[in-house]
């Protein structure tokens, strides 16, 4: 039955008809599949088709029911946590200022105390909550949930988020890094026709989110995108925190830029500070992050020849510099491609901003919660209770 669901996905409304067309099934098999998942609170009617002379036929899609995710954004001084419905449409939210350096138990459980106020707040019971997705401001080996060797978190090093949470609220609990689900959040949201994008976060570090063939790659170990240690000539003899020198994020991120401007005289402590400069209209700081730009798109250029993104998105701190940023990018990236890669190519800012990473969570969360294998479960669970309940 879940294949009717995926086909459903795409927010589409279609009629029995259509949707036994595209599957091949009978329509009678449509027919109590439909119900099937009509019963389970997941698809319902939205209307009717045009006439074609008899009784119009119904149309069905995914309904928002009462089954709903919760999404976690962990942020380097914030946790901001959204319940939303499966469509994705945000319900309630709510945003607490905590570092993350107070370690995960304090910052995890501030995270679960904020959930179950919202699901109190919605008016929603536990038993609907059917995930948690949770992104977090560091590497992340996704297939146990675990920070691997964090640099902004300490006391996170291969921390069990997934186990912690689920002592308290027992669902499937998805941790990612914030890059992988910001770029969730920003196709879910800008680019929702899009299979080949590239979401680039420039803050105080620099990383990439890949989605390639409609799917988030995340490597082998889950470092893919990971483009902020690679290396970039200009700066050859600038020490990263990683302990090797000349990485992009030594040269390009909001924290290098601030450093380089303080030591031209010009104080500045962070992105914030830059992007502020930025706006003021300080010459030298313009120029920063112009030049930021061209070595970002340096590296850009090489992933532009690996795997042929239709659109490259700029966020993180340092987008809000806006144009300034983006011109370096362009320059380079459009000076050094061959041109088959770049005559449709986007290059362009982050439409969802701040909510990146929290629709994103969310997104994580639908994503496993409407998966075949999940719905199907769902619809052998919903029968061996009605079973039980005839017997």
């Amino acid at each position: 039955m879940s294949d009717l669901f995926q086909i459903l996905r795409d927010g589409q409304p279609r009629t029995r008809s259509e949707l036994a067309a595209i599957t091949g099934l009978a329509r009678t098999t449509v027919a109590m599949r439909i119900d099937a998942l009509t019963d389970l609170g997941l698809v319902g009617p939205v209307g009717e088709a045009a006439s074609t002379g008899g009784r119009p036929s119904s149309l069905f899609a995914i309904t928002a029911s009462d089954r709903y995710v919760i999404g976690v954004d962990i942020g380097a001084s914030h946790v901001r946590v959204a319940l939303s419905d499966i469509t994705g449409r945000m319900l309630e939210e709510t945003n607490s200022v905590i570092a993350v350096s107070e370690g995960p138990r304090i910052v995890l459980d501030t995270a679960i105390a904020s959930a179950r106020e919202l699901i109190d707040r919605a008016g929603r019971r536990l038993d609907d909550l059917l995930a948690i997705g949770v992104g977090v401001p560091g590497p992340v080996e996704f297939s146990s949930g675990r920070p691997i060797n964090p640099p902004i978190m300490p006391g996170w090093d291969r921390f069990d988020v997934a186990g912690w949470i689920r002592q308290e609220i027992d669902v499937p609990v998805l941790v990612d890094n914030d890059v992988n689900i910001m770029a969730l959040g920003e196709r879910e949201r800008a680019w929702p026709d899009v299979d080949h994008l590239l979401f680039v976060k420039i803050a105080t570090g620099i990383g990439a989110g890949v989605i390639s063939g409609g799917f988030l790659q995340r490597g082998a170990q889950g470092t893919a995108g990971d483009i902020g240690h690679v290396y970039v000539s200009r700066g050859a003899e600038i020490a990263c925190n990683c302990g090797n020198f000349g990485c992009l994020e030594a040269l390009a991120s909001g924290s290098a830029i601030a450093r380089a401007l303080t030591a031209e005289g010009i104080p500045a402590t962070n992105s914030r500070d830059v992007v502020d400069l930025v706006k003021n209209g300080n010459v030298k700081a313009i120029q920063a992050v112009r030049q930021a730009g061209r070595d970002i798109g340096e590296v850009l250029t090489t992933c532009l020849s690996l795997m042929n993104p239709s659109v490259i998105v700029l966020g993180g701190a340092m987008a809000e510099a806006g144009e300034h940023l983006i011109a370096g990018v362009r320059e380079v990236v459009y000076r050094r491609s061959m041109p088959l890669a770049t005559e449709a190519l986007h290059i362009t800012l982050s439409q969802t901003g701040a909510d990146a990473a929290v629709l994103g969570a969310t997104m994580l969360a639908i994503h496993h919660s409407l998966s075949p294998a999940n719905i199907e479960a769902m619809i052998a669970a919903s029968s061996t209770g009605l079973m039980r309940a005839v017997k």
